[in-house]
């Protein structure tokens, strides 16, 4: 997996991908999702760096079915709130307060 932090005025920004899916681009019933390298390139990560970066996070975007199976199996996201993307999984993670 590729894991990216990012800080922004809002909080901590990660965004998590299948470091196989880097660079693709998914249809959503006619609609493009592209994993692009400019918001999900970053740090090769193995589950421990990516579990840390997410429990950071204020926002985050997991991308692939790795990464969101990972997140849903640590708690960070609920699966009924994971989309299929026609061929990936997409969820993301918003905490308020």
């Amino acid at each position: 997996m590729i894991v990216n932090e990012r800080k922004t005025p809002e909080g901590r920004l990660v965004s998590v991908c299948d470091e196989a899916i880097l660079g693709e681009t998914f249809d959503n019933d006619g609609v493009p999702f592209e994993v692009t390298e400019e918001f999900y390139d970053g740090e090769p990560a193995d589950e421990d760096r990516v579990v840390a970066s997410l429990a950071r996070a204020r926002v985050a975007n997991i991308v692939g079915s790795e990464a969101v199976d990972l997140a849903v199996e640590h708690g960070f996201v609920e699966e009924g709130n994971v989309l299929d993307l026609g061929g990936t999984a997409h969820a993301q993670l918003l905490r308020l307060g």
